[in-house]
């Protein structure tokens, strides 16, 4: 059977009901997990930029302290 052939035997789709209840808990999970979502990117992002600036801070002590002769070459 093709790509574009019409299927011709019964129908298999079913179509659930959802009461009111059952649609809200779904909503209410759907925003709990995209806000997870959100939150863990937002805690991504703060630590990489906080490990950017202590990796800029100790390649600057790293700059001044071999240039004030503190580090042997």
């Amino acid at each position: 059977m093709g790509k574009d052939a019409a299927y011709t035997g019964a129908e298999r789709r079913a179509t659930p009901s959802l009461s009111d209840e059952q649609i809200d808990q779904i909503a209410e999970r759907a925003a709990t997990v995209a806000l997870e979502r959100v939150y863990t990117q937002i805690g991504r992002s703060v630590v990489s930029k906080i490990l950017w600036i202590f990796g800029a801070a100790g390649l600057a002590v790293a700059a001044w302290l071999g240039g004030a002769g503190h580090l042997k070459p």
